[in-house]
């Protein structure tokens, strides 16, 4: 195998491929990278059996179709140093392989191309086309809610929901729950919820552009991939029965606040400062046109913020952990935002003024 390519033609793609590429692996195989020349073109794929990611660039000459494994991360950096413009010329023997640019040389290891674990092919049931910023946006909304390494599994990634024509993102932990819709010009798509792990979010999160570029997604029963013109993203699905997500919005809720976002947003930022590292709780105690906020902590300390906030009702005191309202806030593009609450043991709901593609619950806190 030989060929030669532009150093900074080269570099995108395998920055994009080698997200997928696990550092610690108990298959070697699995730190390494597929490098594959195909009628004038290098292919590279990375993978860690749960996600694959597969890019291809242009090469400026090639002598025949051929491909090799190298080590992810060793070849990720050669390049990376190489001076920005110069040329890289690749050459694999049995078992190795060598980088060649200027007068640096490399010489890798490699692995045979045949041990490279493929996904399996597979049918996907639901197709549909959007923009990237599109679908971006729509994650971007929810993906904080996401769970880490819950027991519960299926907590540990993101729903996406499919109907007619719309596309849905869910991710709860068990504790808040975000929802973010998108209108699909699609019709007739089929009703379909998926759920994507968490790693496969945080790539797709890292590759997606915030441009009106295309972007196909499709969805098969055990696989979804996602193609742009520049990289093929397939992840596994996880095998596990989303919660009822509609049950969890709170309804009935007669206490409705509206406020500005960025004047909340910094009261509960500095509320935040003195909140107990553990618990991160805040105290909302709630009165006609008024909202104090107050954190208190172990050592004694206390903070107390209080804004003027659209509000008229009776006096409510309710708990909420300050780093959630916070990601909520972070992640809220319109300028005004309500709060719905029923009684101090109730979710709230919490809801952009203008916006209607998204909402959030958050359960409350016994201080």
């Amino acid at each position: 195998m030989k060929f030669s390519i532009n150093r900074d033609a080269f570099l995108k793609p395998l920055q994009v491929v080698s997200g997928a590429v696990e550092r610690r692996h108990t298959l070697p195989i699995l730190s390494n990278l597929l490098l594959q020349v195909d009628n004038g073109q290098l292919k590279l794929t990375g993978t860690d059996l749960e996600v694959e990611l597969v890019s291809a660039v242009p090469l400026e000459s090639a002598d025949m179709d051929a491909a090799v494994t190298v080590p992810a991360k060793k070849l990720l950096d050669i390049v990376r140093s190489l001076p920005e413009g110069s040329t890289i010329e690749f050459t694999s023997q049995e078992d190795s392989a060598t980088v060649k640019s200027g007068r640096s040389k490399f010489k890798l290891s490699t692995l045979s191309s045949d041990d490279f674990p493929n996904i399996d092919d597979w049918k996907s049931d639901i197709h549909l086309v959007t923009e990237q910023a599109v679908l971006k946006d729509l994650m971007l909304k929810t993906h904080f809610s996401m769970a880490n390494q819950d027991v519960r599994y299926y907590l540990n990634g993101m729903l996406f929901e499919t109907d007619n024509g719309m596309l849905r993102s869910v991710a709860t932990d068990g504790h808040r729950l975000a929802m973010s819709t998108c209108a699909i010009d699609q019709p007739g798509l089929a009703q379909r919820q998926v759920i994507v792990p968490r790693k496969g979010v945080v790539e797709l999160l890292r590759l997606l552009g915030d441009d009106d570029q295309e972007v196909s997604v499709s969805i098969g029963n055990n696989h979804i991939r996602v193609e742009t013109p520049e990289l093929v993203f397939t992840s596994k699905l996880v095998d596990g029965r989303f919660p009822d997500y509609r049950r969890v919005l709170p309804s009935g809720g007669d206490k409705v606040i509206v406020a500005h976002r960025d004047a909340l947003r910094q009261s509960f930022g500095r509320a935040s400062i003195l909140s107990n590292e553990k618990f991160r709780g805040v105290r909302l105690n709630l009165s006609s046109g008024e909202l104090c906020i107050t954190a208190t902590n172990p050592e004694q300390e206390q903070a107390e913020e209080v804004i003027e906030v659209d509000y008229q009702g009776d006096d409510l005191e309710i708990g909420f952990n300050v780093s959630y309202l916070l990601d909520v806030l972070n992640n809220i593009d319109d300028e005004q935002v309500s709060f719905t609450l029923s009684d101090s043991n109730s979710s709230a709901l919490i809801e952009p003024q203008h916006d209607e593609s998204c909402c959030y619950v958050i359960m409350p806190m016994r201080l």
